[in-house]
């Protein structure tokens, strides 16, 4: 998968694996994962999908319903290729937490919801409920903050509680906040993610 891999300062820092929006690419998210973690290691890649010359991760048949089927393909060959990174790059392969936004958190989403060893824990920004009706993994002690719009038009409030009460189900520990921007990504929205990562990630 094409990406970018920016070696870290500090050791005990999660690597950071940054997952972008629909039409977006690898160097979309880098301000986000200086501003949440400067010193961490990061993992950028980009979509393997092309949907009207737009990168995405995986398919979807209309706006909101997933192709199930390449869905559950991307999501193994994005973790397939964590495993791959990680053995080229050195970076603990336990230890990642992705960051994604919209399209890229879905994927995110997606990895917790099929793998329970994908992710350590994720920043997802305006993601869906990826699949309904799966049994997930135990997701203990995984970390998550949802990024959420009150009038989002893509992903409505009940998916994202929906996605939030599947998740705590699993065992995880969810943060979920609010804005009132749409489907848009705001620097306030960004700045709770920041600081949701310094309390809770300190601890770890």
């Amino acid at each position: 998968m094409k990406h970018i891999f920016q070696k870290g300062t500090k050791e005990s820092a999660p690597t950071l694996l940054l997952l972008h929006g629909t039409g977006g690419n690898e160097l979309d998210l880098l301000p986000l994962a200086a501003r949440i973690d400067s010193q961490a290691s990061i993992l950028s890649v980009r979509g393997n999908v092309l949907e009207n010359g737009m990168p995405r991760f995986f398919r979807r048949l209309a706006e909101g319903i997933f192709d199930e089927e390449d869905l559950v393909f991307r999501t193994k060959e994005l973790n397939d290729f964590l495993d791959e990174a990680s053995s080229k790059y050195g970076f603990d392969r336990r230890n990642v937490l992705a960051v994604g936004y919209s399209n890229g958190a879905n994927i995110a989403a997606s990895l917790l919801f099929h793998y329970q060893d994908a992710l350590k824990g994720a920043i997802l920004h305006h993601p869906m409920v990826p699949r309904k009706g799966i049994e997930l993994p135990d997701l203990s002690g995984k970390l998550v903050f949802i990024g959420a719009g009150k009038n989002d038009p893509i992903c409505s409030p009940l998916e994202s509680e929906e996605l939030q009460n599947l998740l705590e189900k699993a065992h995880a520990t969810i943060h979920l906040h609010w804005e009132n921007y749409g489907h848009q990504l705001t620097m306030q929205e960004v700045e709770a993610a920041s600081k949701w990562y310094e309390e809770k990630w300190s601890q770890i």
